[in-house]
């Protein structure tokens, strides 16, 4: 079953990394994919944000979950 990339990190109107709109530069840490997304892509509020060995998971309030083994099984 493939899933759409969840509302909090896929394309809307605010850069997932800086909160700003979304023509923002993207800071090098996260181009190089060092960095989980801290803000939601359809609101721009911080998400709660666990980092773990494996990968990590992000939540908005408004716009629910998105995990990053979900996003590498739709590569």
């Amino acid at each position: 079953m493939v899933r759409d990339l969840g509302a909090p990190v896929s394309a809307g109107g605010y850069n997932v990394y800086t909160g700003e709109s979304a023509g923002a530069r993207t800071p090098t840490a996260a181009q190089l994919g060092l960095e989980p997304p801290r803000f939601c892509a359809q609101c721009g509020r911080r998400m709660v944000v666990q980092v773990r060995p494996d990968g990590w998971w992000a939540r908005c309030s408004r716009h629910g979950s998105v995990d990053s083994a979900d996003l590498e099984a739709q590569r």
